[in-house]
């Protein structure tokens, strides 16, 4: 059974966040979201926007797609 994008997501997020060492609000301050979105996102009780999630893959380096967990190529194209 596949896992939900929504679980995929908040896990792969949680995961780059903590590969960097940050934490939440200084996630948050470096994107310019607030921390409570992090926090939802991490949780699985809300997911972001177009544009935000655009901004949480350009700051990890990362392709939408992966975030979205359509691919486990890290790497954008």
């Amino acid at each position: 059974m596949e896992t939900p994008v929504n679980n995929l997501f908040r896990e792969r997020l949680l995961q780059l966040r903590e590969e960097r060492n940050l934490k939440q609000k200084e996630f948050a301050e470096a994107v310019m979201i607030h921390n409570r979105n992090i926090n939802r996102y991490e949780l699985g009780l809300r997911e972001p926007d177009f544009d935000t999630l655009i901004q949480i893959a350009d700051f990890f380096n990362v392709s939408t797609d992966y975030l979205l967990g359509r691919t486990e190529n890290r790497k954008r194209m």
